[in-house]
């Protein structure tokens, strides 16, 4: 989607998808913040992204042919690779089509993982 231009805001970024993309993508970001409803949307890199206590925590985005979901942790995936085995992955990606979207409880649960590890981080640092 390198021809849309930049978006200001989670909401215009939404905007400029088609219908199911936009659908799939919003009930996404809900999941998303029920999760972890301290974080704070931002956009990060052009995609629409959340960060909690100034740390990066998940991001989310639409490509020409699919939704993608950016738990920002290769060691976040491979930990729930069973359960995104009907998915595509790498890295720190998960790849779904906007009519078999991510299960909400997924989400919910990746986005915890991330929460632990971002603090494990945090406070191992300290150590």
């Amino acid at each position: 989607m390198a021809n849309r231009p930049a978006a200001n805001s989670i909401d215009e970024y939404l905007e400029a998808l088609n219908d199911d993309q936009r659908l799939a993508l919003e009930r996404l970001r809900k999941a998303i913040r029920a999760a972890a409803p301290r974080a704070e949307e931002c956009l990060s890199y052009g995609l629409p992204a959340f960060r909690l206590d100034g740390k990066a925590l998940v991001a989310f985005g639409a490509a020409a042919k699919h939704c993608v979901f950016y738990p920002m942790s290769a060691a976040t995936v491979a930990e729930h690779a069973d359960e995104l085995a009907e998915f595509g992955t790498s890295k720190g990606t998960i790849r779904f089509q906007p009519d078999k979207p991510l299960p909400v409880a997924l989400i919910r649960k990746l986005v915890r993982a991330r929460i632990a590890e971002n603090l494990e981080r945090r406070c191992g640092a300290k150590r």
